[in-house]
């Protein structure tokens, strides 16, 4: 029996409080004092990071999204793509293809049929100036 993957399910997490935080209008680490019960150290490094980062993550999504405003896009598929920023950003320990599959994966279960394409199109070309040397 294949065991899930501890990291895969907590950027999972990650994408639910953020997507808690746009739909209730309040900050994203608002979102973890919010449960019930305490999210995992993870999850919560991932929502308290792209909160953080928010304007500068939202820049460089918006400057790669060619043809998009960050108010068009999907509201999964831009809380995907931050996250995924925030990983190729300040998780330099992650590597590249796994932040990228990672992002595409969730795009592609939670979001749009053309959203796997899209999230992989932004955060590849993000992924080149974060990373030049990448893994």
């Amino acid at each position: 029996m294949e065991r899930p993957d501890e990291r895969s399910d907590a950027r999972e997490r990650a994408l639910y409080l953020l997507y808690e935080a746009h739909s209730k209008g309040i900050a994203p680490v608002d979102t973890i004092d919010l449960q019930v019960i305490e999210p995992d150290e993870l999850t919560q490094e991932l929502v308290r990071g792209v909160g953080d980062h928010l304007e500068r993550l939202d820049g460089m999504i918006d400057e790669r999204a060619h043809g998009w405003t960050l108010a068009r896009m999907p509201v999964l598929d831009l809380n995907v793509m931050r996250l995924g920023a925030y990983e190729l950003l300040e998780r330099p320990h992650v590597p590249t293809a796994v932040v990228l599959n990672e992002a595409v994966e969730l795009a592609k279960r939670f979001s749009t049929d053309d959203s796997g394409r899209f999230v992989n199109g932004v955060l590849a070309a993000i992924a080149t100036d974060a990373r030049p040397t990448a893994d």
